[in-house]
């Protein structure tokens, strides 16, 4: 059983990003420039954003924390977006769900625009990833190939089982596991909460990817010997022994599955890296496809 190191190749890909960030400005360029939108005080988004303008940072990205109260309407958040879209300094932007309830999330994320989308999450960009097309590609499913390919995990002809069918990690996943080259020509079944007997899938399955959101919801019965295992479960549970009073939980029994598994993600340190690692990718992206304009 080998681990796939999230943190260790989140932060190859992030020192890879900084030496180019030194030639763009060795070279008299603009340095990449990101902004995150966050509205209201929810604790851990406050936490994530956090992170990103600090990775920013690190790798010598510009970056710009939009702190908008959880009274703002939506019409006024609109008018924000459209001043991002605007700014000629931004080379992308995000902003950070959940969104208080009175804002209706898909038409702010539908106002963003598809140049700036480094998030991956409009349509444009989702149809683009879709035909195989250059585009930003949401950042965990991203991180997850990244990871496959830099660990050589073998995905030609295998049968990939994903759980969950989110627009953010299982339906794109599905779609970038099935496209043409490596990683990917995989056969994909696409599951989730109303598919029956799932265990006689995860069973057959060669590479599993789950994003259920139910803790250690995978038991080591359920899956073959030499299975491949992303966790992108990521589930806070109280732990009263612990000195946090919770631990992080993924959906899959690591202790169980661990022992079967040929390549497994731990959680934490597996997929959560890697997803801000690939959002400064797609800013960096963002840069290049801009420069060309």
């Amino acid at each position: 059983m080998q681990l796939l190191d999230g943190k260790k190749t989140a932060d190859d890909i992030k020192n890879e990003i900084a030496a180019e960030v030194q030639s763009i400005k060795a070279a008299g360029g603009k340095v990449p420039h990101l902004a995150a939108v966050i509205v209201g005080s929810n604790g851990a988004s406050l936490t994530y954003v956090g992170s990103k303008v600090k990775s920013c940072q690190q790798i010598g990205f510009d970056s710009t924390l939009v702190a908008l109260p959880e009274t703002i309407t939506e019409a006024e958040l609109l008018d924000k977006i459209k001043e991002l879209n605007e700014d000629d300094n931004l080379d992308g932007f995000i902003v950070q769900l959940p969104l208080p309830k009175h804002i209706n999330e898909e038409k702010i994320l539908m106002a963003i625009d598809p140049d700036k989308d480094v998030d991956g999450f409009h349509p444009t960009n989702f149809g683009k990833m879709a035909l195989d097309m250059e585009t930003f590609i949401p950042a965990t499913p991203f991180g997850i190939m990244q990871l496959l390919e830099r660990y050589k995990v073998e995905t030609a002809g295998k049968h990939t089982v994903v759980i969950g069918r989110s627009h953010i990690v299982g339906r794109p996943m599905s779609i970038l596991m099935s496209r043409k080259g490596n990683p990917g020509d995989s056969t994909v079944t696409l599951t989730h909460s109303r598919t029956k007997d799932l265990a006689e899938f995860t069973k057959n399955a060669d590479i599993i990817i789950t994003a259920l959101g139910v803790p250690e919801f995978l038991k080591g019965d359920m899956v073959k010997d030499g299975v491949v295992i992303i966790d992108v479960g990521i589930t806070r549970v109280d732990d009263a022994s612990h000195p946090k009073g919770y631990v992080i939980k993924g959906d899959v029994d690591f202790a169980e599955v661990s022992k079967k598994s040929s390549f497994i993600t731990p959680v934490p340190g597996g997929v959560g890296p890697m997803t801000i690692a690939m959002l400064l990718q797609n800013t960096l992206l963002a840069r290049k496809i801009r420069s060309r304009k």
